[in-house]
């Protein structure tokens, strides 16, 4: 399990490309027969990537995961980026993932297992976790179970239908937070204008991107940010005092995820076009 320190808006003063792009970007998730996973001291969360190719893939603590289970203290999220069908095992339940599914694990899960059902196109899946001091139920939520929010305009590029899955409508979760936003053709930009959160850390995974396609993600506070150029399915961890906006070449999705001091979904920092530098 690669750690990552929390970072400062000072530390982007005078960074390299190549020092951002280390600290806040997370590549090379999705490797056939690995369970890769990224530590971020902001907010505590750990966002990685499972293809189970030939074998199962069991979630298990790690350093700096000190406990006798991964979900003792945690609550998580699988979310279904790719590939064929994903099995997950939570403690002798079954469920099946389709693309876009997620999957809700509360806190006290003792055995996750992750597993293809087709060893020739193997599921790839997405897991974003967060420290949880309520045990909640384990829940799995299809994409079409969850009614789209349509934000944005065409005249700014920026229609986008918003999904949110964690929690589910009538449900809770201790911290966790999580949906996923489509961008139909004609579409760019994911967030704008942008704004911070002061309160929670926000993880971004672009999938759906095709091979020679980029996103241009922006980070850093308002009046200094930085770009990371974005392939598919790699992931951008952006701390509580940084924006997190794209546009993309291509239509594309992206998970977001956050977790923090709450779970209010509308607790941000408006920063616009004009706020930025």
């Amino acid at each position: 399990m690669e750690v990552r320190g929390a970072t400062s808006p000072e530390s982007l003063a005078g960074a390299s490309t190549e020092e951002v792009r280390r600290r806040y970007l997370v590549r090379s998730l999705f490797k056939p027969g690995e369970l890769r996973l990224v530590y971020s001291h902001e907010d505590r969360l750990i966002v990685g990537g499972a293809v189970p190719a030939g074998q199962a893939l069991r979630l298990e603590p790690e350093s700096p995961v000190k406990a006798q289970r991964f979900l003792e203290n945690r609550e998580a999220g699988i979310l279904h980026v790719g590939g064929g069908p994903g099995l997950v095992f939570v403690d002798g339940q079954r469920h099946e993932l389709n693309p876009r599914d997620i999957l809700y694990l509360g806190r006290g899960a003792e055995d996750v297992r992750l597993e293809s059902e087709s060893e020739s196109d193997p599921a790839r899946l997405y897991v974003v976790s967060a420290v949880a001091h309520r045990a909640f139920p384990c829940l799995l939520i299809r994409e079409d179970d969850v009614a789209p929010v349509q934000l944005g305009s065409a005249d700014n590029a920026s229609r986008r239908a918003v999904r949110t899955y964690v929690p589910p409508e009538g449900a809770q979760t201790a911290a966790l937070m999580m949906g996923v936003t489509t961008l139909p053709p004609g579409s760019v930009w994911n967030t704008m204008p942008a704004h911070t959160h002061i309160r929670r850390t926000e993880v971004y995974l672009y999938f759906d991107l095709a091979k020679d396609d980029r996103v241009v993600h922006l980070m850093g506070p308002p009046l200094e940010t930085r770009s990371l150029i974005v392939a598919d399915e790699e992931a951008v961890i952006s701390p509580p005092w940084s924006i997190h906006s794209g546009a993309g070449t291509a239509p594309y999705r992206f998970c977001w995820a956050m977790a923090g001091e709450n779970s209010e979904y509308a607790d941000m920092y408006p920063a616009p076009p004009g706020a930025l530098a």
